[in-house]
């Protein structure tokens, strides 16, 4: 069973910055992919960003790529989501994920979300 708890979200104007946290719990966290999703007002919750279990391979969606940088510390059991240039269409909750695979569709564990809000 992993845990996971985001923070970091808040509210920004457009152009700014935030850095969301994802802390999991137990002793397996490097064994997993992670992942961040979101889910804006009447959507749909879509897959924003992805990294390996070592950190060494990541992969984006194209709405955040060049804006967002996934990162992980295998040691404090923390996956980071740096969002940068942010347009208030990122609005939405956060999700941090645990995957098996970190391409895969399917997610193990889901965090509670965090909500992010971009004013214009």
């Amino acid at each position: 069973q992993v845990q996971l708890v985001e923070s970091g979200g808040g509210l920004v104007q457009a152009g700014g910055s935030l850095q969301l946290s994802c802390a999991a719990s137990g002793p397996t966290f490097s064994t997993y992919g992670m992942g961040w999703y979101r889910q804006a007002p009447g959507k749909e919750r879509e897959f924003a960003a992805a990294i390996s279990r070592r950190g060494s391979s990541t992969y984006y969606a194209d709405s955040v790529k060049g804006r967002f940088t996934i990162s992980r510390d295998n040691a404090k059991n923390t996956v980071y989501l740096r969002m940068n240039m942010l347009k208030p269409e990122d609005t939405a909750v956060y999700y941090c994920a645990a995957k098996n695979y970190y391409l895969s569709d399917y997610v193990d564990y889901w965090g509670q979300g965090t909500q992010v809000t971009v004013s214009s």
